[in-house]
Formats: structure tokens, C-alpha cells, sequence
């Protein structure tokens, strides 16, 4: 990096916080969960409750972390 780049990159502003998010996307649900798109389909959309817009479908990170704990098993 030049000294010239170096400079404007000191001086650029920082982004703000991203907001917290309340729900993702299937395609980012399956992401966070570590989960293929047809696994969700067979074991996870039947018990979760989704948010629907026309096409899009909204799964509320609550509602994700319901499904963990309902599905969690004790480790002996």
C-alpha cells in the first residue's frame, strides 16, 4: 500500500454496527444451523414457523433457537 493509500484508509469512516438481525433467510438459516437445503426441508421447516412475503420466507433467529432446544439432547 502506498503512503498516499495508507492515509485515506486512516481517515476513511468506519462502518457502524450492522444491525442485529431478528430473522434470515432459508438459504441463511441452513447456513447457520451447518445444514444442506434438503435436510431442512425433511427435519426442520416442518417445526419451525416462517414468515412469509410473497416469495421470500423468513425464519426468525428465535424461532431457530427453539427448534435447537427442543431437539438438543442431553450428553451423557
Amino acid at each position: 500500500m502506498s503512503g498516499q493509500s495508507a492515509s485515506k484508509a486512516a481517515q476513511a469512516p468506519r462502518a457502524a454496527h450492522a444491525p442485529i438481525r431478528l430473522a434470515l433467510s432459508v438459504e441463511e438459516a441452513c447456513a447457520a444451523l451447518g445444514v444442506s437445503w434438503d435436510f431442512w426441508r425433511e427435519h426442520i421447516e416442518p417445526d419451525v414457523r416462517v414468515v412469509r412475503r410473497g416469495r421470500r420466507k423468513l425464519i426468525a433467529v428465535a424461532e431457530l433457537e427453539r427448534w435447537l432446544d427442543r431437539n438438543a439432547e442431553a450428553i451423557r
